[in-house]
């Protein structure tokens, strides 16, 4: 009797696509605030090459859900997607997804660690982990930051045109001698951390205290809120008065272990 080979193929669970992800990123930037960015807003604030979003928005626009302002160049959701929900993280998802990682944070550093999101003109602390010794500290969950005088701030400022430009319209308050007050300098702070990838502050918004804070993102590229620590300024900063390399290594791991648990959830 004959044998029957049967072949049996084993179909590999394919991963995820990652130009649909930032197509994603790019339209839930275009349904919060305004909803008009010009092309660099919306590739600065994901952290895509100009060409690679200028890719993905010629492809949104051939299939209509995105428009294109012919007077100002600036771009928004198409015709077929103004009812688009922003999907992002609420703040309870935000600190429920991130509160390993901060105690983490708190415990390599030996500082307080905060997480924080957008709300209401302000960065609003959703997570805060005490420093890990025995002083008396306040609990800040629930605590509303100014957004230009903080770390925390000035990562969703840089990463959130809306932010920025509303920050630009407005005075900015002054509330140490070192507080960033005009907008042409707040604009260089928030180019140079998107370059970098972190802010920083010394003093901006409390004498002798500053803080380091790292950005966290969804699949796409989209920063949907901020860790990072504060303290005292001479253990947050070295004598000229630059953070601490060891310090913005631990927040940048911090945010980028956070951000890599939010894309494996998705």
């Amino acid at each position: 009797m004959p044998t029957r080979v049967v072949s049996i193929t084993f179909l590999a669970v394919p991963g995820p696509i990652q130009s649909i992800e930032r197509a994603a990123a790019v339209l839930r930037l275009l349904a919060r605030g305004s909803g008009h960015h010009g092309l660099t807003e919306i590739a600065d604030s994901l952290g895509l090459a100009r060409g690679t979003a200028h890719g993905i928005l010629r492809t949104l626009q051939r299939v209509e859900f995105v428009e294109q302002d012919q007077a100002t160049g600036r771009y928004r959701l198409g015709a077929a997607l103004l009812h688009l929900g922003t999907s992002y993280l609420d703040a309870n998802e935000l600190r429920s997804r991130s509160i390993n990682w901060a105690d983490t944070l708190a415990a390599r550093s030996g500082q307080e660690v905060r997480i924080g999101m957008h709300h209401d003109g302000a960065v609003l602390v959703v997570h805060h982990v005490f420093r890990p010794d025995d002083s008396v500290q306040t609990l800040g969950i629930g605590a509303m930051l100014p957004l230009h005088a903080t770390a925390l701030g000035k990562v969703l400022l840089a990463y959130d045109p809306d932010l920025s430009a509303a920050a630009r319209r407005r005075e900015l308050t002054s509330l140490t001698r070192r507080t960033i007050t005009r907008t042409q300098a707040l604009e260089r702070v928030l180019t140079e951390v998107r370059a970098q990838g972190w802010a920083g502050e010394a003093e901006e918004y409390m004498p002798g205290e500053a803080s380091i804070a790292a950005p966290i993102r969804i699949p796409g590229g989209l920063v949907v809120g901020a860790i990072g620590v504060s303290g005292a300024a001479d253990r947050l900063c070295d004598s000229a008065g630059r953070p601490r390399a060891t310090l913005v290594r631990q927040v940048c791991q911090a945010a980028d272990a956070v951000t890599t648990s939010l894309v494996d959830e998705n």
